[in-house]
Parts: structure tokens; sequence; C-alpha cells
């Protein structure tokens, strides 16, 4: 195995990371600009008042990109099972 592979490896690691928690982290980075523009402007400073939204919209986000992350999770480790014997021998 040689310096190329592993970082290749190690690139795609990083890219299925990223577009698995991409969604999640967007919706929660939204909801929770959306309610500090709202608790701003009635000054409310309730600290549940952004928890919950944000919990709420990500469960949410990945009840609905659910299947197509289990799908990228499972593409992944099969590209990765299947080039063993490539990265082996």
């Amino acid at each position: 195995m040689n310096t190329g592979t592993v970082m290749e490896i190690g690139r795609q690691a990083i890219e299925v990371t990223l577009l698995l928690s991409g969604p999640m982290l967007l919706v929660a980075l939204v909801v929770g600009l959306i309610v500090s523009i709202f608790q701003a402007a009635t000054q409310i400073n309730e600290a549940t008042l952004s928890f919950i939204p944000k919990l709420v919209a990500v469960f949410l986000t990945f009840l609905l990109a659910g299947p197509w992350m289990l799908q990228l999770m499972l593409s992944y480790m099969r590209r990765m099972l299947e080039s063993i014997p490539n990265i082996i021998g």
C-alpha cells in the first residue's frame, strides 16, 4: 500500500462524511438563524426556544434524507470492502 492509496481512501472518507453531515448541519444552521432573528426581534432569550426547533428540523431532515444517506454509506463500504484485495496484493 503506497501513500497515494492511503490519501485516496482518506479523501473518500472525508468526502462521504461531509456529504452525510452536510444536510443536517445546513438545516440546523438555517433554523438557528431564523430563531435567532426571531429572538432578537422579540427580545425573548429562552434557551429551549433555539434548541427544540433545531432538534425537530434535524430529525425531519434525517427522516427525509435517511434513505439517501444509507445508500451513500452502503456504497462507500461496498467500494472499500471490494478494494481490499487490490490494496493488499
